[in-house]
């Protein structure tokens, strides 16, 4: 979770200022809610707060708010986080306006330098007219009390945007606001191209994404017995149960923050292409976390096979964990190396 939040906080200016009024407890949702203070304080209200992000999800548990990765039916008020994807975005304006009662309010934040004045415009597509305000470098907008004015057929053409879709020939499906959502990302098939066929036993993948990597290990390594898929990204996670639906070896999908370590020991196998931003910044301790969690949960001798960006500093990490680390490969900017346990 962020440690400072400036569009969350924006987020409540309408209903802190009195332009807006909160309604009766337990009816606003509240679309990619994240953790914080300025949530704290609003928690009488009893916002549902959907997140498909572990982590995220996580925080807001800790601070005894009702959560999960999909909510339906209607409220009289729906709060919206907006994500960075043009695409994702207008789909959850969409989905925010269709799931908020008649007589309801839409209310939607972003960062300016991540779309908040194109958010707004959109907001306006869907529902008309809408009110904004800005303040620490993001801008909060909302609609009028939802009617006639909202374009019902533009909003079910907007809320199919984001819809999973076939990708890399048909091979795989994806969907926008996923990382490398519409493509092979060039580290991970840096990495396929690597593993040795001779791989072999209880195999995992950490951050598995959407499962590009998970597929290309099963079929490039036939001695794999079984593959447990970790991944953060609900949607994510959704679709890899898409893209392995043929697997011929025992699958398990969890909804994990590998951050936090992994729940389960004894791999042969760990393959990992770790998240390396926080935002919009390097941040090389994800992928150390990511590092600590392999070396815990491989059994002596078990081989953890990675790649990273070629300037991320990860082998004072690998060294602490493994007896054995080499750079098998360094190309376009990304290094594969294997490391083996102890």
């Amino acid at each position: 979770m962020p440690a400072e939040d400036p569009a969350l906080d924006v987020l409540f200016l309408p209903l802190d200022s009195g332009a807006l009024a909160w309604p009766a407890p337990g009816a606003t949702l509240f679309l990619r809610a994240r953790a914080g203070v300025a949530l704290n304080a609003v928690r009488r209200y009893r916002p549902v707060c959907e997140q498909s992000f572990r982590p995220w999800a996580g925080a807001l548990e800790r601070d005894g708010l009702a959560v999960s990765d999909a909510n339906s039916g209607r409220f009289a008020q729906v709060l919206v986080l907006a994500p960075r994807q043009r695409d994702e975005s207008r789909a959850l304006l969409a989905r925010a306006i269709a799931q908020a009662e008649a007589g309801g309010v839409v209310v939607a934040c972003a960062p300016n330098k991540e779309g908040a004045r194109s958010l707004e415009d959109d907001l306006a597509r869907l529902a008309g007219p809408v009110h904004s305000l800005s303040k620490r470098h993001c801008r909060v907008c909302w609609t009028a009390p939802l009617g006639e004015g909202v374009d019902r057929a533009l909003v079910e053409q907007w809320r199919a945007l984001d819809a999973p879709r076939a990708i890399a020939d048909g091979r795989f499906r994806s969907r926008p606001g996923l990382f490398a959502w519409d493509r092979v990302d060039a580290a991970s098939a840096l990495l396929a191209a690597e593993l040795p066929a001779g791989l072999a036993g209880r195999a995992a993948d950490l951050g598995a994404g959407w499962g590009y990597l998970s597929a290309e290990l099963l079929a490039r390594c036939p001695g794999i017995t079984a593959l447990d898929l970790y991944e953060a990204e609900a949607r994510a996670l959704a679709l890899a149960r898409e893209n392995l639906a043929d697997a011929s070896v025992p699958l398990g999908f969890h909804w994990h923050d590998v951050a936090a370590g992994l729940p389960s020991a004894g791999y042969d196998v760990i393959v990992a292409n770790p998240p390396f931003h926080q935002g919009r910044a390097d941040d090389p301790d994800l992928g150390r976390a990511f590092i600590a969690a392999a070396a815990k949960a491989l059994r002596p001798g078990g081989r953890f096979w990675l790649v990273a960006n070629r300037h991320l500093a990860y082998e004072q990490a690998l060294a602490r964990g493994f007896a054995s680390v080499r750079t098998v490969r360094e190309q376009d900017g990304f290094k594969v190396i294997e490391a083996v346990k102890a």
